[in-house]
């Protein structure tokens, strides 16, 4: 179905055009932000043809159509894109704060995950405090992550696409005040205000073989990557996650739960569903594998502990001990058991949804 014509010329540009209305109806300046980037004269895509990343050899999977680009994530459009949609989203999760509904989203993240015990372990004599961003697209989360953790000596943003790397190194370097989509004589500038930082460094290559040392990292975040991956895939970025972080150092993981009612609900009804379906290739596969992926997390680390985020996505920290051995407590499989409070009692999600209708852009005041 994905294949079909209908998907590729009806449902995929519905699904587009029904973000970017989304964006503009809620104060978010999608096409004069996307303008002003492109128009950075000494931004990469400016000067060279081809985007300024290593040669590597793509994942299959990653060859495939993303978000409406028929490039995937190997495009400048792409990468031009990403922030501007991700403010869409945050809009559409939490529509009552209309523009500033992506602060919101990516806040409730962050008190999900410090509830669950997320913080960056090191030791007082420990040189190096090393955060890893997994599938760090343009660099928001990374952003982000280096004002919330001042200890943080080095942040790595990790992306297999240049094009992606190339937009978040150049956002660093012009450190862009925010855009006032009200105020048409300021019309230059980025979405969001953003600080130069040079604790964090962008890098092209593929997460699931970083090439960074073993029981190196005190953390690796990995924020909406999961549901882009078929689940072999994921496993294999889980393990590399699991060699590279130090012991006592944490795995976070933001992500969609196709557990939680209201995704439930929306799966469930082919229609609804269609639109989200349209943009994601692997997005069947990864809801119908989460229960293993879960379990293979726990196979791997010491301390699991998964909880609502949104009214429907989770939070998980998973913690590497010294020794798979060390007396967490197990199942009958021998799998450390699952701390998992996404649920109330009555077996109602524990976060309410706030999320707009699939039909809807902005939330009628």
């Amino acid at each position: 179905a994905l294949a079909s014509p209908i998907w590729e010329y009806v449902m995929v540009p519905q699904a587009r055009a029904s973000i970017i209305k989304t964006a503009e109806e809620n104060g978010i300046p999608w096409v004069a932000a996307k303008e002003w980037l492109k128009g950075q004269k000494d931004a990469p895509w400016n000067n060279d043809a081809k985007a300024n990343g290593n040669i590597i050899e793509y994942p299959e999977y990653y060859k495939k159509s993303f978000h409406a680009y028929s490039d995937g994530n190997l495009s400048y459009d792409a990468a031009f894109e990403q922030e501007l949609a991700s403010r869409s989203v945050g809009a559409r999760n939490f529509p009552t704060y209309s523009s500033r509904g992506e602060d919101v989203f990516r806040g409730a993240f962050d008190q999900a995950l410090f509830k669950l015990g997320a913080g960056v372990n090191h030791s007082d004599d420990q040189k190096d405090v090393v955060i890893v961003d997994f599938g760090c697209g343009t660099a928001t989360s990374t952003r982000r992550m280096a004002k919330q953790f001042p200890e943080a000596t080095q942040l790595i943003g990790i992306d297999l696409s240049p094009y992606f790397i190339d937009v978040g190194k150049t956002l660093l370097k012009l450190a862009p005040s925010a855009m006032d989509a009200a105020d048409s004589n300021n019309s230059h500038g980025w979405i969001t205000a953003i600080d130069s930082d040079t604790r964090i460094q962008l890098r092209q290559g593929d997460i699931a073989n970083t090439q960074l040392p073993s029981n190196s990292a005190s953390v690796v975040n990995l924020v909406f990557v999961l549901h882009e991956l078929p689940t072999s895939a994921a496993k294999q970025v889980i393990l590399e996650a699991h060699r590279i972080l130090q012991p006592g150092g944490q795995l976070w993981i933001s992500e969609m739960d196709f557990e939680s009612p209201a995704y439930k609900a929306q799966r469930e009804n082919a229609l609804l569903f269609s639109l989200l379906r349209a943009t994601e290739p692997y997005l069947d596969e990864y809801a119908d594998g989460m229960p293993e992926l879960r379990n293979f997390i726990a196979d791997m680390f010491d301390v699991v502990k998964i909880t609502a985020a949104t009214g429907r996505h989770y939070a998980l920290v998973a913690e590497k001990g010294v020794a798979k051995d060390d007396g967490a407590d197990k199942d009958s499989k021998g799998r450390t058991l699952l701390e998992d409070s996404r649920f109330r009692e009555d077996g109602s999600y524990a976060i309410d949804d706030t999320h707009l209708k699939p039909w809807e852009s902005k939330q009628d005041s």
